[in-house]
């Protein structure tokens, strides 16, 4: 579903049509007696084994071994994490960052949303995979871009980049800046973008990651890029094959539905624990289950797309974090499904399963984003390189 210059006019009237259902939420009017359920502490998840029947096969690597970054398929590192060095490095010696914010009262793709602090959802009592929500209303945000330009960018030309999801990743310039500088990578701009705040269904980050389709993405292209270039003093190339996302949890599943549903824009990702479960709100009927139906139905279903995915779950990753029992809210699970199909479609991608590992966890990214860079990045040439 690629965006044209009519949709892009067209997003602001929408936009206009989806505030209006957010002000009464799905369910909300037919079931006003049902309170919303109050958020609780995070449960201890349980620890799920690489072998577990119906899981890929994958190789099992030494302890504190990484894959080759020139690799497709499955791998099991851990239990050990230790940092690579790429990551470690007190400062930029190789590049700055420059920041700037954005605000709600200046988007029309976004104007804000959030729930009540304390609140979440209560499922449907007719159907346990939606939820209703009574407490979303419109909200202001702020959210900061920051910018990280290598010292070999050469003014005025086109460079290829990397966008990241959650606000400022220290960790992602850091090992930018010595893979640029090792020559491991390409001179890139690495662009990380805040969220508009909250989490999940009913809040402003749950509508823009966690929403199947293109809009997060062209929010980014009409709004966010041409900022960028403007503040950072770059040129961004538009070879989508020179446009890589990244991301976590969420902000993960959004880094694929970006390249998914425009791959004239975008063809590598890099995701950590990525949400590919039933959590988009509000409903679609087109895609009812959220980023679940990337492996239950997009990618098995669809012709293959022009994307190269970098993905990592740990073993302690979360599981019915939350009250809706769907069966489609286990993130190991998930991740293992997406393992499947993009194999059995002959995408190109490498899947870590981390030992020992939590949600998102810092030590394995720590350990593997060097690695995970060099394998996204792998078979790129930038213009005049051959």
């Amino acid at each position: 579903m690629r965006a044209t210059h009519q949709t892009r006019i067209a997003m602001p009237c929408l936009l206009i049509a989806l505030s209006a259902c957010l002000l009464a939420s799905p369910g909300s009017a037919q079931t006003p007696s049902i309170p919303p359920a109050p958020q609780s502490p995070r449960p201890a998840f349980p620890t799920r084994d690489p072998h577990t029947p119906g899981y890929v096969s994958a190789t099992q690597l030494p302890d504190g071994a990484v894959p080759s970054p020139t690799a497709d398929g499955n791998f099991i590192i851990g239990p050990t994490h230790t940092p690579a060095p790429e990551t470690t490095a007190p400062d930029l010696t190789n590049g700055s960052v420059v920041e700037f914010t954005m605000n709600s009262a200046d988007s029309k793709y976004y104007p804000g949303i959030a729930r009540d602090k304390g609140t979440f959802g209560t499922p449907d009592p007719s159907d346990p995979a939606k939820l209703i929500i009574t407490t979303s209303h419109p909200a202001p945000y702020t959210r900061k871009v920051a910018v990280y330009v290598p010292k070999s960018y050469v003014p005025g030309s086109e460079a290829p980049f990397i966008v990241g999801a959650d606000g400022t990743d220290r960790m992602l310039f850091t090992a930018l800046d010595s893979l640029i500088a090792e020559h491991k990578l390409p001179v890139m701009i690495a662009i990380s973008i805040g969220n508009g705040s909250g989490d999940a269904q009913g809040s402003e980050r749950g509508l823009e990651y966690d929403t199947m389709s293109g809009r997060y993405a062209e929010f980014i292209e009409n709004k966010v890029l041409p900022r960028v270039e403007t503040e950072a003093h770059v040129k961004l190339t538009h070879d989508p094959d020179g446009r890589a996302t990244m991301g976590g949890s969420s902000g993960g599943s959004c880094a694929l539905i970006m390249a998914w549903y425009h791959p004239e824009l975008y063809h590598r990702v890099l995701t950590y624990s990525g949400t590919y479960v039933n959590q988009q709100w509000p409903p679609d009927a087109k895609t009812p289950h959220g980023a679940w139906e990337f492996h239950e139905h997009l990618i098995p279903q669809s012709k293959r797309k022009p994307i190269r995915l970098w993905m990592e779950v740990g073993d302690r990753d979360l599981f019915n974090p939350n009250v809706m029992r769907d069966n489609m809210h286990d993130w190991v699970e998930a991740n293992e499904r997406m393992a499947k199909v993009l194999a059995a479609r002959k995408y190109h991608h490498q899947f870590v399963f981390a030992e020992n590992a939590a949600h998102v966890d810092r030590a394995v990214k720590a350990q593997t984003l060097p690695e995970a860079l060099e394998y996204v990045w792998a078979g790129y040439n930038a213009p005049g390189s051959k």
